[in-house]
């Protein structure tokens, strides 16, 4: 019997696989956790028991996480990748907000990859997020520069992917690792049409580092799962920090009230009114809501 330290891949039917020791091992997770309300989460880094015998691993701990996500069940991620397209289908500001909005709530960093610029540019998109202070790449399939920089950037990280469907998120995950869709399978176009293929989340290891494809991550999910609390919502969108503390009313929600600084900036182009928009939404999406409905 020995203990190894590793980090889980996938969870499905009850079964955690974990990669530890250049392995991936099949375990069982402690009840505790269970009752405890804490089962571990895929990237989740954890201390697992491997018997002499050919009876199950069990994972023992799971270490302290950096974040957690509950729906997809995701621990430990750097990086949220929202690939957005500029067409078919076209830009849906909101939804692209929200995700920003999750992933900063979380302390993940959102990066926002522009899909189809070859057949019309992402101008617009890029200046509203790099004005956010968004990290932001854009892509084309014929392009090989586009995808070794993203290739770089994601380099020694743990990366989760999402889109809309019809993004060609698959597409970009393809381009970026063409090894994966042999390994997995399940990483198809069919996702371009609505229906996904994938059931479970799964971590696929890259170059230095992982890929979570999680066709599961929609909006639905965010608002549902990873609701943001009302008061919360202004720190998620990191070009308005520098006015938050300068409005005329220490009350101000930054949607509407006289003497706001927030305001002001997106009058002044600095802000930009598209983010500005979103914010608004968000905030009277969930101004009404209570702790109590959220759980």
């Amino acid at each position: 019997m020995q203990s190894l330290n590793g980090i889980v891949l996938k969870i499905t039917g009850g079964f955690y696989y974990v990669e530890a020791a250049d392995m991936v091992y099949e375990c069982k997770a402690r009840g505790i956790f269970r009752k405890k309300n804490n089962s571990p989460k895929v990237a989740d880094n954890v201390k697992i028991t491997v018997p002499d015998d050919d009876s199950y691993c069990s994972i023992d701990e799971i270490y302290p996480r950096k974040n957690s996500l509950k729906r997809p069940p995701l621990a430990n991620i750097d990086l949220l990748v929202i690939v957005v397209s500029t067409v078919e289908p076209s830009p849906n500001y909101l939804v692209i907000d929200k995700m920003t909005a999750t992933a900063v709530d979380n302390d993940i960093e959102p990066v926002i990859v522009i899909s189809k610029s070859d057949l019309k540019p992402g101008g617009e998109l890029m200046e509203v997020y790099k004005k956010a202070g968004i990290k932001v790449f854009t892509y084309s399939k014929d392009d090989e520069a586009s995808i070794e920089n993203i290739r770089t950037f994601l380099k020694g990280k743990i990366s989760a992917f999402t889109g809309n469907s019809g993004v060609g998120k698959s597409t970009l995950l393809n381009a970026l690792y063409p090894k994966l869709e042999l390994e997995t399978g399940e990483i198809s176009e069919k996702l371009g049409r609505g229906r996904h293929t994938t059931r479970t989340v799964e971590l696929f290891k890259i170059e230095n580092g992982y890929v979570a494809d999680t066709p599961g991550f929609s909006t639905v999910d965010l608002e549902r799962y990873n609701m943001i609390d009302k008061d919360n919502i202004m720190f998620c969108f990191p070009e308005f920090k520098e006015y938050l503390t300068t409005c005329q009313f220490t009350s101000c929600s930054h949607t509407c009230e006289k003497g706001c600084k927030v305001i002001e900036a997106v009058k002044e182009g600095k802000i930009s009114k598209i983010r500005h928009d979103s914010y608004v939404a968000m905030y009277n999406e969930v101004k009404d809501i209570k702790q109590w409905q959220k759980k």
